[in-house]
């Protein structure tokens, strides 16, 4: 792994604890620093404590549903990335002022697939500053 991707840190909101414990090993093993919470409450404090280069989250949590939370996270930290991972398809999100424009993978999907679209993510935003 480049030192480029070793240095990316992921907060991962997912409240099925076998789904977030699969994400977290999977990110970690293609190289990403990642943390992890059961829901959206318990990620905002870190977006305000930390620097994150992107929220994975859940859309369908307790207490604070992903979009509540990415919306909070534009807030706080606008410079991180905002992906949704859900197992509602038919879920469509539309950029607005007050909610970023967030990449929506569907479950199931393979590791392989996350992985990439993580890549893709950071990507963009490299583009984007050169």
């Amino acid at each position: 792994m480049t030192d480029r991707i070793r240095s990316r840190r992921i907060l991962l909101a997912e409240d099925e604890e076998a789904m977030r414990t699969y994400l977290v090993r999977a990110l970690k093993n293609a190289g990403y620093e990642v943390d992890s919470v059961d829901r959206g409450t318990l990620a905002l404090p870190l977006l305000e404590e930390s620097h994150y280069d992107l929220l994975l989250s859940d859309i369908v949590m307790p207490e604070m549903d992903g979009i509540e939370l990415a919306q909070k996270c534009n807030a706080v930290s606008p410079q991180t990335k905002v992906m949704f991972i859900t197992g509602f398809a038919a879920v469509s999100l539309k950029a607005s002022a007050d909610q970023p424009r967030a990449k929506v993978l569907s479950k199931p999907f393979h590791l392989r697939d996350l992985v990439m679209e993580v890549e893709r993510v950071f990507d963009d935003r490299r583009e984007a500053t050169l």
